[in-house]
């Protein structure tokens, strides 16, 4: 079988089951009261300290595949390749606190490059209280960032697979504005000054929910992940590890006015699938989603309900009142 046929979602399946299944090595965290309590398979991983939980995550972005030069300059690409992996601390509803960095650079590479890379990666992390510790440099053909962050929680983390049947389906903010300004590049789009430039921002400097997943995970929400490749595959893995389904509704999906203004009959699709949006999706009972919506950020919105069914099946009721399977496979590396 080719990893093609398997698709990247069943290969990580795949690779869960087998680091899982076969571990058998001896378990060096307990003598310090070390104890495993999220293994692989959500945002990120955990561990009881004794003290509070910490989190590990990793992330890596690869040019070509997760940007291009022409769209994200090194300055920004710094910034968003340390974001993605804050945003599945938030996620988790933690604090991030230490990253290790591995570039992958070609002899080829100016200096300069490398020093604009850092300067984003430092700006978002003086933001949000990141150190980089270390890392690793390697010769690449084609340039990479791989990050690992660490991060810490001082209870029971949010987790993908906590939902449940009866909970409203939240976000934490507009949809769709990332996907939209990497469009508007790729496309070479006309749009309004006002409405290019918030667009290209979203894009290229994504602002991860730490404020939102703290607030969430304080008012006792037991579910959520972040969106990185559209609210439809997002909340599609979400309901799969919940083993329970979704309903959203289309007028509910918060879109910024200037997205909907610069892409007025396909701004519904880049909410749904475009990706990179890096804000909070969660689930909960109405009375906590009650008292934890008007704490949240400028498009905050419900914009739906988990309801029983075929584990991680989403539908759209759409503006006509028709409800419609997703297609919620979500970005998929080897698709």
């Amino acid at each position: 079988m080719l990893i093609k046929e398997l698709g990247e979602f069943g290969l990580i399946d795949r690779l869960n089951s087998l680091v899982v299944g076969q571990r058998s090595g001896p378990d060096n965290g307990a003598p310090f009261s070390f104890r495993l309590t999220v293994d692989t398979g959500d945002d990120t991983a955990a561990w009881k300290t004794g003290v509070a939980t910490e989190l590990l995550t990793t992330d890596t972005v690869v040019e070509g595949v997760h940007f291009t030069r022409s769209t994200t300059p090194w300055r920004d690409l710094g910034w968003k390749s340390l974001a993605s992996n804050i945003s599945d601390i938030a996620a988790m509803g933690g604090l991030p606190l230490y990253a290790l960095v591995t570039l992958g650079l070609s002899p080829e590479a100016k200096v300069e490059e490398v020093d604009a890379l850092y300067a984003g990666m430092l700006e978002i992390g003086n933001q949000y209280g990141v150190a980089i510790v270390g890392g690793d440099v390697v010769s690449s053909s084609v340039a990479f960032i791989t990050v690992c962050l660490t991060g810490l929680h001082p209870g029971q983390p949010m987790l993908r697979s906590a939902a449940r049947i009866g909970d409203q389906i939240a976000v934490t903010g507009y949809l769709g504005g990332s996907g939209g300004g990497l469009r508007l590049m790729l496309e070479q789009l006309e749009a309004s000054a006002e409405a290019a430039e918030y667009l290209k921002q979203c894009h290229r400097r994504p602002q991860p929910a730490i404020a939102e997943g703290r607030a969430l995970t304080e008012a006792g929400v037991a579910a959520a992940m972040d969106v990185s490749d559209g609210l439809a595959g997002d909340l599609a893995k979400l309901c799969r590890s919940s083993g329970v389904s979704a309903r959203l509704y289309a007028d509910r999906i918060p879109v910024h006015p200037l997205l909907r203004q610069t892409f007025p009959e396909g701004y519904l699709d880049l909410a749904l699938s475009g990706g990179e949006d890096y804000l909070l999706l969660f689930t909960a009972n109405a009375e906590t989603v009650g008292k934890v919506m008007p704490g949240l950020s400028e498009g905050a919105s419900v914009v739906g309900e988990i309801i029983a069914g075929d584990p991680g099946r989403v539908t759209i009721v759409d503006h006509a009142g028709v409800e419609k399977e997703l297609n919620s496979a979500g970005w998929d590396h080897f698709g």
